[in-house]
This record gives structure tokens, sequence and C-alpha cells, in this order.
């Protein structure tokens, strides 16, 4: 296991980040954790700050109880603020907040009241540092990453299918399409780190086909690379079978099936991946501890299908997949922009 420390390289990384963000001498700056939050982190963030002249401060909230049939991991759902009304206003009145809490603030209840009051959202994935010093943004990939969802924004369909099997037809029409390259200077946003992603939460209704998942694929859930392979059909959002004869298929059958609630089988989003650094073989190097999955989200070229919360459906779940997929072709309106896995042209 690695060791975590305070170490200067980790500090000018995440002050990097944080002038990449716009931060200056000053700036109100606000650091939420929780109790079970990675506490290297936590002081990496106090440190950089300071380095930057900031004037920071720390908001800390116990960790909830649980509340879920089984275990929660990689959400981007935290519910550590509970709607505690002083947490949002301190938040909210904040031009910038560092958001350590365990599962992030990305899908969170309070992030639209957050928001609104102007601040800028830096979520740092729960990794140990080491991944994050790897997976520093930079504005190339901001470029790139824009380029993708002018691109998505302006389809009406994407089609994605892979050698494996998969087969899915996506209506983009009405789908609230995001991107994050890992920074924002813009008031009212919220990024994360690592970055690298292009997204589209569709409206309700606009997926079907099927997802095959083959070995090496991941289900980042689980933090497990996919063994033996699992076909999952897809009607009108919803996951209505989940065939395979492997302990990986027999796995998430039983995760589904314990949330007990239709909604967890819905599509979350679907998007791909736009990072260079991001490696897919990374999660091979080290414990579940220390690694949260986000890099694996947005290595370059892999297909990302997610099921869980859509606000853009009406959809509220706590259960959750993400499921990076290799070797897919994706187009939009016919026009191929990652080809066999590989991003094609200006997204490259």
């Amino acid at each position: 296991m690695l060791r975590e420390r305070i170490e200067g390289k980790w500090i000018a990384c995440f002050a990097e980040v944080f002038r990449l963000c716009g931060v200056k001498a000053g700036e109100s700056a606000a650091i939420l954790s929780e109790t079970q939050s990675r506490e290297v982190n936590v002081q990496l963030a106090e440190l950089a700050l300071a380095s930057l002249g900031a004037r920071a401060f720390h908001v800390v909230v116990p960790s909830p109880k649980l509340s879920a049939p089984a275990p929660v991991r990689s959400t981007g759902a935290s519910d550590a603020i509970g709607q505690l009304a002083p947490v949002v206003s301190a938040l909210a009145a904040s031009s910038f907040v560092v958001d350590l809490t365990v599962e992030g603030l990305q899908h969170a209840v309070e992030l639209p009241a957050i928001l609104k009051g102007g601040a800028r959202v830096l979520v740092v994935s729960n990794e140990h540092p080491e991944i994050l010093e790897r997976c520093m943004p930079d504005a190339a990939l901001e470029t790139r990453v824009r380029a993708g969802m002018k691109r998505m924004k302006a389809a009406k369909a994407m089609h994605v299918k892979s050698p494996a099997g998969t087969d899915l037809n996506i209506r983009l029409e009405a789908a609230r399409v995001g991107g994050v390259w890992g920074f924002t200077e813009r008031p009212g946003s919220l990024t994360h780190w690592p970055g690298g992603l292009c997204l589209a939460f569709p409206a309700a209704g606009s997926v079907n086909g099927k997802l095959v998942l083959a070995a090496g694929d991941m289900n980042l859930t689980f933090k497990r690379y996919i063994e033996s392979p699992i076909t999952l059909g897809v009607e009108n959002d919803y996951v209505t079978s989940i065939e395979g004869a492997g302990y990986d298929a027999a796995m998430m059958r039983e995760y589904y099936t314990s949330w007990g609630d239709s909604e967890a089988y819905a599509v979350s989003h679907v998007g791909w991946g736009m990072n260079r650094i991001a490696r897919w073989d990374a999660m091979a190097f080290y414990d579940k501890r220390d690694f949260n999955g986000t890099e694996s989200r947005a290595f370059a070229g892999n297909f990302l299908y997610s099921t869980g919360a859509n606000e853009v459906a009406g959809r509220h779940t706590l259960g959750h997949f993400d499921l990076p997929v290799r070797n897919c072709t994706i187009t939009l309106d016919e026009q191929m922009i990652v080809g066999a896995g590989r991003l094609i042209g200006d997204l490259a």
C-alpha cells in the first residue's frame, strides 16, 4: 500500500489545479470534508490554498448514517451535507469550494443551491494523491472536451457498437450535455479532478439495444475488471435482462436486486473518455481503498455507460453502476468520433 503523507510535490499539484480554477490571493475558499474523508487530501488542499494566499476555511460534517440496503461506492452523489442549511449557505457564499467528501457533490441534492450562489466547485476525487498527480489537467484537455461537447449538443442520435456485441441506440434530443476537464473558472459551475469526459443525460425513453461487457471492461461500483462476459438488454432506458454465466453477472444481478428499486436499472448518463493521460490499466496497481475510479471513467476512447439517477428523466435512486467499455465505435448522427476505442480527428 502507498503511504499517505504530506509531500511537497502534491502541495504543488493541488496549487496548480487551484490556479487553473482562478484562485487568487485573498479569495474566500471553503474546504468541504466529512469525518471519513481522505485526510491527506484535506491537508494538501489547505496547504495549497495557503500557498496561493487564499483565505481558506474548513467545513467538516460527520459522515452520515448508512441508509442504503447495499454498500454505496463511487456514485458522485454525496449525502454528507444532509440538506443542513448553514452548511449550504456557507458554501454558496464562498467563491471557491474544494469538495473532499467521500462520494462527491456532482449529483448531490444541495448542489443547485450552492452553485446558485456563484461558487466554483472543484470535486477532488477520493483517490490516493499519486493518482491525482498522474492525472493533472491542462488547457489542451479543455479545448478537446469542449469540441466533443459541441459535437454532442448538435447531434440527434448516438450509436455504439463493439466487436463483443454491443449495439446501442441513444436519442440525444432533449438530453443534457456536459463535460469536465479537471478545472473551472466559471462562477456557478462544477468540475472534478481527474477530468476528461463528454457526457449526456438522456431524456426518458431514449436508450435501446444491448450492452456487452467483455473481459477487461470495468465495473467501477465493484472496482473490478470484468472477467466473464455480461450482456445487458436495454429497453426504453431500463436494463431488462442480465445474461452471463460467470461470477461477474451474478454479482451484478444481486446488486441490482438488493435495491428493490426499478429506477436503479435505468440509464443515468452515457459518454466517452477524453483524457490521454488516464490509463485503462491503472486499477491493477492500486488497492481498492486508494482508488476511486475517476481515472477509469476518463481514459481516452472508452464508452461510459452508467445506470442510476438521471434528473433529466426525472429518476432518483442511490443504486448506481459506472461501466467503462473498451474497443467501442461511437457515432453521432452517423459521423464517427470514436473508432474501435480510439478518438478520431480533433478529439484525439
